[in-house]
């Protein structure tokens, strides 16, 4: 298990002085214990994939400035712009900046958009000025990562991750640590992820997410141990032997729990989208064996799938079936097995 300390991946082009910072999207598989019935909450399970991204910018100006390069990314700018308060308070640089939101990540949909976007801001940052900061620390100085630090080390190293859920203060109970990553392991290179977006639809953030945690009953303790043993002697070791049905039927088993827990908050279902759900049940049902489920509070689905044959020939028969809703996307991709990549061109020679 390959936990060392990242190594991002720099490319040099010719263009105007700027860092450029790609960050991949996650799919959130699980928590562990959400009650903390040991002592300590949550611990997660979690996925980056390729095909999503968020790409940011940041070059010299006379006058700091956001621009966006999109209607989604105009939705982020003011975020964007508080990030990069943030980080000039923290660091105490205050060079002006021309901060450019080329792609974002679809925003409260189970990719990560949030964390990812405050990483990629803040490793462009640290880059430009030389600052060697690690990137858990980055993320407490912009208040991610407070429940599952699987966005924080996704966007270091790719692959399948698990955290052990985030620190404790013994005397306060407040959060005051990032959850530690435990394990990462590439996803096999054969295996694809099929990928359900439902794109008027949003999952619960902010407030309204700590809401509904608040207002669910605790996971019972069997659960949550049920839940961990799925992961340390199915999913892990079966990721790493590339032996993909039994890695499908721990990740299953975990859905199936979580789903259950999560329903009262998402309207009594497994899902946040009715017609991510039927797609989902009928895929779970039409005998590929797939690993299905929802990232975080969805509304995205997924199916993880061992060959791109298996998950072409699934969606083909989606297809035939007639069972995709006409607002649903669907995409094929591959594992992520790397961390975000820097561009700095003002080495280019």
């Amino acid at each position: 298990m390959d936990m060392s300390q990242p190594a991002f991946e720099a490319r040099h082009v010719d263009s105007l002085p700027s860092v450029t910072v790609c960050a991949p999207g996650r799919l959130h598989l699980g928590f562990f214990d959400p009650a903390g019935t040991l002592g300590r909450s949550f611990g997660s399970l979690g996925l980056v994939i390729d095909g999503f991204e968020t790409e940011v910018s940041l070059a010299a100006v006379a006058e700091s400035r956001v621009t966006a390069a999109g209607v989604a990314e105009r939705a982020e700018r003011e975020r964007a712009r508080d990030y990069l308060d943030r980080l000039q308070q923290h660091s105490g640089r205050h060079q002006p900046l021309h901060l450019t939101l080329r792609r974002v990540l679809p925003a409260h949909a189970g990719f990560g958009s949030g964390t990812q976007l405050a990483l990629a801001i803040a490793r462009a940052f640290a880059a430009w000025h030389g600052l060697d900061v690690a990137t858990p620390v980055l993320a407490q100085w912009l208040g991610r990562g407070a429940r599952s630090g699987i966005g924080i080390a996704g966007f270091d190293h790719g692959g399948l991750l698990v955290d052990g859920g985030p620190g404790i203060a013994i005397a306060t109970g407040a959060t005051n640590t990032s959850a530690p990553l435990l394990a990462r392991l590439p996803l096999p290179d054969a295996w694809r992820v099929l990928v359900i977006q439902h794109k008027t639809e949003r999952g619960l953030s902010g407030d309204d997410e700590r809401r509904a945690i608040a207002t669910l009953a605790p996971l019972p303790q069997a659960l949550a141990a049920d839940i961990c043993h799925q992961v340390l002697m199915r999913v892990l070791p079966c990721a790493a032997s590339a032996e993909f049905a039994p890695f499908a039927a721990g990740i299953n088993r975990i859905q199936d729990v979580l789903g259950e827990h999560f329903a009262p908050a998402q309207g009594g279902s497994r899902y946040t989208s009715a017609a991510v759900g039927r797609l989902m049940q009928w895929i779970a049902a039409a005998g590929h064996g797939a690993a299905v489920g929802q990232s975080s509070w969805g509304p995205t689905g997924f199916a993880i799938l061992p060959s791109q044959a298996e998950a072409e020939a699934v969606l083909a028969a989606a297809r035939a079936d007639r069972v995709i809703a006409v607002d649903l996307t669907l995409n094929i991709v591959a594992g992520r097995n790397r961390g975000a990549t820097l561009i700095d061109s003002r080495h280019a020679r």
